[in-house]
């Protein structure tokens, strides 16, 4: 199974755990930092919560970006696949003490380690959680109605 199918399935897997948990989960949500969070959710309290998918050992030593998505959530986790070597999620250098640690497949997610909560800057989590709500207002109404896009502002 190629990586990218091997990510999406890994990704439904992880919005089912996001919502059973009660965070409303957006795949690919472009943070203010020019980024790109895997999945981004948001609970009934606000809180922002994202999950960085690594499917594969090269992947996960490749990424280099990671800590810079500390700053636009309050908790982060990584998900992976059921057959990943999960010793590699305890190296130092991926901060297991400030990571949780997600298993998933096309079916459902796993809770393998919990991420702690750590408040995020008040004024980042306003711009963030009004990005978040206007990306999501975006995709459904691209889904209700495509050519609706053209019409936006930018």
């Amino acid at each position: 199974m190629r990586d990218e199918s091997r990510a999406l399935d890994v990704r439904r897997g992880v919005c089912r755990w996001l919502l059973r948990a009660g965070v409303a989960p957006l795949a690919e949500v472009p943070l203010g930092g020019g980024r790109r969070a895997d999945v981004l959710g948001l609970d009934a309290q606000g809180r922002l919560t994202i999950v960085e998918i690594k499917v594969s050992l090269a992947d996960l030593r490749a990424d280099r970006k990671w800590p810079e998505y500390l700053d636009y959530c309050d908790r982060f986790f990584w998900a992976v696949p059921p057959d990943f070597r999960l010793a590699a999620l305890a190296a130092p250098e991926l901060a297991p003490e400030r990571t949780g640690l997600i298993v998933a497949d096309r079916f459902d997610g796993d809770l393998l380690r919990e991420a702690p909560w750590e408040p995020l800057n008040a004024a980042r989590r306003r711009a963030e959680t009004l990005r978040f709500a206007r990306r999501a207002a975006a995709r459904l109404m691209d889904g209700l109605d495509p050519e609706a896009a053209l019409l936006a502002a930018e």
